[in-house]
């Protein structure tokens, strides 16, 4: 079946199942608006409800930990230290224990949805570009599939600012260069959004002062607080971790596990809250990840640079669209990110979806395939957890088929993006419509 015929026929489906005037009222502004309210307001009903009696959910938990004891190892009884993560990502750990840990969890989630109507008002550009609505749902859909991961968990704070970002893109880089510095400073996976809006743009320069700039403040920030010695610690605290039970290369190990070969293991590293697997050669396999990320981050960048050049000196299409090179190579780039990650946890599918989003609202013929791809693997992931993590971390041969196929979705939607990064720059044109820049 061609993608035309299989796409055409989820469009017959879904016209059977909503009559003509539900289409008209969803396809709208205040349609849009209304699935934003009712999809964000579940996860601040639920946020209330354990707020009210003093509870949290998931990271959440040692969010306000960290932010009780003032972001301190010496006031922590055990567990991470909150330096694991940038010191951006301290900060709305410490607005939202501002006032006390009881509401902690509820301000958590009422900023993630600050952020997300943001992120939404900026793809539709505050619902005057009709076209860009549907990609305004898939967002919402990703996002309440995502479930706690995209609520709970840093991740939640960074995806709608990359968004934003990508919908600046090259029409107004410095913006979107300031955002994705912002970002990496919380959560590190930003850092590859920008190396490809870096490889697309006309100015360079721009992309450079703006991290410049903004690096600049975050450590006049850090000698405020005198927090200088522990700048850089994310990078350093969990470079000895193993093998995580999610992530993509663990698969072989995975299923070791399972089937009871060769002494390998699935273990708590208390010292991280991380689920690992241990076996044969897993010492050396998390030893060599590192390096094979950084490689694969450069290989990416330098296709989305060979397709930029290459096209422009071909001719293809009237020239490169470089929205859509900086979209494909964000994309690539971030799969990149979670496909040759040895953590691999399950927030990560979040990273995903921004380039998605505004993928779809740029074109949504070109962008169709990985949505359809990037919905499966959240479906996959919600299994994964919260549904049935206990079960998986057990040795559940269902869950491990469960994992293994969200992991096999992963490696071919990095393929197809991949193969898409190529397509915008050979010399024939790749089969996409002559599409704006920004």
């Amino acid at each position: 079946m061609s993608t035309d015929a299989f796409f055409g026929h989820l469009t017959r489906i879904r016209n059977v199942i909503l009559p003509s005037g539900a289409r008209a009222a969803l396809n709208s502004p205040r349609g849009l608006l209304g699935g934003f309210i009712l999809v964000h307001l579940v996860f601040l009903v639920f946020a209330a409800s354990l707020s009210l009696r003093g509870e949290a959910f998931s990271d959440t938990f040692i969010y306000r930990d960290w932010a009780v004891a003032g972001f301190s190892d010496a006031n922590l009884s055990g567990g991470p230290s909150p330096w694991v993560y940038p010191i951006l990502a301290l900060i709305p750990m410490a607005i939202a224990g501002a006032a006390g840990p009881g509401p902690f969890f509820f301000l958590w989630v009422l900023m993630t949805t600050l952020l997300n109507g943001w992120a939404l008002l900026k793809l539709t550009e505050r619902g005057t570009n009709r076209a860009a609505i549907p990609a305004g749902w898939w967002w919402l859909a990703f996002t309440f599939l995502m479930g706690w991961l995209g609520f709970a968990r840093v991740d939640g704070l960074t995806a709608p600012l990359v968004l934003v970002a990508l919908a600046y893109g090259v029409g107004r880089p410095f913006v979107a260069s300031v955002l994705l510095a912002v970002g990496t400073w919380v959560k590190v996976w930003p850092a590859a959004v920008m190396l490809a809006l870096f490889a697309v743009v006309k100015n360079r320069l721009t992309v450079v002062l703006a991290g410049i700039a903004t690096t600049a403040a975050v450590v006049a920030l850090a000698a405020a607080l005198g927090s200088v010695p522990k700048l850089l610690n994310f990078l350093t605290q969990q470079g000895d971790r193993g093998m995580q039970l999610e992530a993509t290369f663990t698969t072989p190990w995975l299923w070791l596990s399972v089937l009871n070969v060769g002494d390998s293991r699935m273990y708590m590293n208390t010292a991280i809250n991380s689920m690992q697997v241990d076996g044969p050669g897993t010492a050396t396999m998390s030893v060599l990840m590192q390096p094979l990320l950084i490689l694969a981050a450069l290989l990416v960048a330098g296709l989305t640079f060979w397709a930029l050049h290459n096209g422009k000196q071909h001719k293809v299409a009237g020239g490169v669209d470089r929205t859509e090179l900086l979209l494909a190579g964000a994309l690539t780039l971030a799969t990149a990110f979670v496909v040759f990650n040895k953590v691999g946890s399950p927030q990560f599918m979040v990273w995903l979806g921004p380039a998605v989003a505004v993928g779809l609202a740029h074109s949504w013929r070109e962008w169709r395939v990985p949505a359809a791809m990037l919905i499966a693997i959240a479906v996959a992931t919600f299994f994964i957890y919260p549904l049935f993590y206990d079960a998986l971390s057990h040795n559940n041969p269902w869950m491990a088929l469960v994992l293994t196929i969200r992991n096999v979705l992963l490696v071919v939607l990095f393929l197809w993006s991949v193969r898409r990064l190529y397509l915008l720059g050979r010399k024939t044109p790749a089969p996409a419509p002559a599409l704006k820049e920004s």
